[in-house]
């Protein structure tokens, strides 16, 4: 399968695009500069420079764009807004990298993770930013779109363990009361889902058991 991960020189794209060439697919990076990943093909682009023509031999693309600092923060909408425009009408399907703070906290999903009393503030800019991502991905018709959710302890340095457990829009904890997940397995769950296409027009949660 060919694969695209946009933003590949990241901590999660590096890992999604590891866990694709594991499985024999066929991935090819776009960075902005030196592919430093394991993809043997790279597009040598910015993201908001790509066109329709650059992602049109692709299943699936992974939107693995990230951001932290308040100048950068409009990377994360910004950047799910171009690619679901760019492959608008195709059979290209989009996977979204997304955050945590917007997974529902009651059943009547009125409420979320990052509307509770507990939710640092210091992580309320990254997760209104995830949140209008998906908030424009519910709005589409016409984009084969996959947001998926990780746990509230993201781990960028944490351990593969090898599997994850997958859920909804609600937001999920293991049996001992943690919601945890590593960035190398939910590059696994990234991938699992660019070979299933189980959850087209969705957002689904994954964590650790």
């Amino acid at each position: 399968m060919k694969i695209a991960v946009v933003a590949a020189n990241g901590k999660e794209g590096r890992l999604v695009v590891k866990e694709a060439v594991k499985r024999g697919h066929d991935v090819t990076a776009v960075v902005r500069g030196e592919n430093k990943s394991e993809a043997r093909h790279a597009i040598i682009k910015d993201l908001f420079d790509l066109t329709a023509a650059d992602l049109a031999d692709f299943y699936v693309v992974v939107d693995a764009a990230g951001a932290w600092t308040p100048d950068t923060l409009h990377v994360i909408p910004d950047a799910a807004k171009h690619l679901s425009d760019v492959l608008s009408g195709t059979d290209t399907r989009l996977i979204v990298v997304g955050g945590a703070g917007s997974l529902f906290v009651n059943k009547e999903h009125t409420v979320a993770l990052e509307d509770t009393p507990d939710f640092p503030d210091a992580y309320k800019p990254v997760s209104a930013a995830h949140g209008e991502a998906l908030a424009h991905l519910r709005t589409l018709s016409d984009v084969k779109w996959t947001y998926i959710s990780p746990a509230a302890d993201f781990q960028a340095e944490g351990e593969r363990i090898g599997s994850y457990e997958l859920a909804g829009e609600e937001f999920t904890t293991n049996a001992d009361g943690q919601s945890f997940i590593s960035y190398a397995d939910f590059a696994i769950a990234v991938v699992d889902e660019a070979e299933s296409a189980k959850h087209v027009g969705e957002r689904i949660s994954v964590y650790a058991k």
